[in-house]
């Protein structure tokens, strides 16, 4: 028996995954799978994230992002529409699977005085050149100066990227950004990016 098979399955499936996303996430190697029992709406809930949008919008959307993720570009920008109107709270959970900076951007985001906006100028600054690279146009760096990676990360802020990490596992999601929602049944339903087409079945209508 040809032992080569299963694994050739296994990737011959997360390539034809990815194939039917057009936004593709951006992938890690796995450190280990998350145990216990699966992941709730009310873990996500209380878990440490940067709020984009208003907190009385009635549809909550929750973002596993890297600041070097490219396809979280953007899914921020696309998403625009719905969190400007008051819709769409977009509730962004950082993670560190993509550079060895990503750690460190997390932790300079999320130790801001002012976490939210701090990710929105940082977003607002990527995301034309991001549009324009995807859009066949000149490479575009995500290094920008204006958030340079902290260097000691404080371990409050280590042990929360650590169980964001573990949650997304748990989700069973491989890249970023990883999109959970609330399905039509009321379920937790996921995505690894999503089209633009498609973005009304994550967000709503406008």
């Amino acid at each position: 028996m040809n032992r080569r098979l299963p694994l050739l399955c296994l990737t011959a499936s997360a390539l034809a995954a990815l194939a039917c996303v057009g936004a593709p996430a951006a992938q890690w190697s796995p450190k280990g799978a998350r145990r216990g029992a699966p992941v709730t709406f009310d873990e996500l809930e209380h878990a440490r994230w940067i709020a984009d949008g208003r907190d009385d919008a009635p549809r909550k959307v929750y973002v596993f992002m890297d600041a070097n993720c490219k396809f979280c570009t953007k899914f921020w920008s696309d998403a625009r529409p719905w969190v400007n109107s008051g819709k769409v709270q977009l509730r962004h959970i950082m993670v560190a699977v993509i550079a060895p900076t990503s750690a460190g951007k997390a932790a300079a985001l999320m130790a801001d005085k002012n976490p939210a906006r701090r990710l929105s100028d940082y977003e607002k600054g990527h995301a034309f050149g991001v549009a324009r690279m995807m859009a066949g146009g000149p490479r575009h760096t995500l290094e920008d100066p204006g958030l340079e990676p902290m260097q000691d990360i404080p371990p409050a802020i280590a042990l929360a990227l650590e169980q964001n990490e573990g949650m997304m596992r748990g989700l069973a999601l491989t890249g970023t950004p990883g999109i959970v929602y609330r399905g039509l049944d009321g379920r937790i339903a996921t995505r690894p990016g999503v089209t633009r087409e498609d973005l009304p079945l994550v967000l709503g209508s406008l």
